[in-house]
């Protein structure tokens, strides 16, 4: 959180590179159609529009790519940075999600809008190699994969028969992390280079008072 945090500060002080040119907005935005507030104390500041791009966000829990953020109404003050609403677009790699399931498991693209996840389990003193896909949905403010089909390399019946024992051990349920409190996922997309998370928020805090 602290990183997105520096970069957007870095981007509300400086000047698109190559000169001047307006930074986008939200759809059915316009810059400057707010009005500030009239209560402003000495040592706050209001911007109208803010809006990052990050090629990569690094955090020491996860790794996001292709950030982009627009937030409108920023208003500064002991709270830090609060935005009255801000969007969120990023991509999630599939190995940060893969890490969260176990250390051998893979996640990568499938057909259409589906996932794929593959990894090797133990049931009943035997070891399996699983490939299980499913399509991705939302669910709780969490990025969801349910498998709909578990492969365990044999026999169609014997998928049948520890199918429901290993498909919690394919599931996944992740959180997107590193991004500002107040953010709720909203849609995820899967990509080639891994789950395109878009959230949203309102009074989403951007930067936290240092801590003394």
């Amino acid at each position: 959180m602290l990183a997105l945090a520096g970069w957007t500060v870095l981007w509300s002080i400086s000047d698109p590179a190559g000169g001047g040119a307006a930074a986008p907005t939200t759809p059915g935005s316009t810059p400057g159609s707010a009005e500030p507030p009239t209560d402003l104390a000495p040592a706050e500041m209001w911007l109208d529009d803010l809006v990052l791009d990050a090629g990569t966000v690094t955090l020491p829990d996860t790794t996001l790519h292709d950030v982009t953020a627009s937030a409108q109404g920023v208003r500064t003050g002991p709270d830090g940075l609060v935005a009255t609403a801000m969007v969120v677009d990023a991509t999630v790699p599939f190995d940060v999600v893969a890490e969260q399931i176990g250390e051998d498991a893979v996640v990568r693209p499938g057909d259409g809008s589906e996932a794929v996840v593959e990894r090797d389990v133990e049931v009943g003193g035997r070891s399996f190699h699983v490939v299980a896909s499913g399509s991705v949905e939302v669910v709780d403010g969490r990025l969801v994969v349910e498998p709909s089909t578990v492969d365990v390399g044999g026999p169609s019946f014997l998928a049948g028969l520890i199918g429901s024992v290993v498909r919690g051990l394919v599931t996944i349920e992740h959180e997107v992390e590193g991004l500002p409190e107040g953010l709720v996922l909203q849609e995820v997309v899967v990509q080639d280079d891994g789950f395109r998370a878009s959230l949203s928020g309102d009074d989403v805090r951007i930067v936290f008072p240092a801590v003394p």
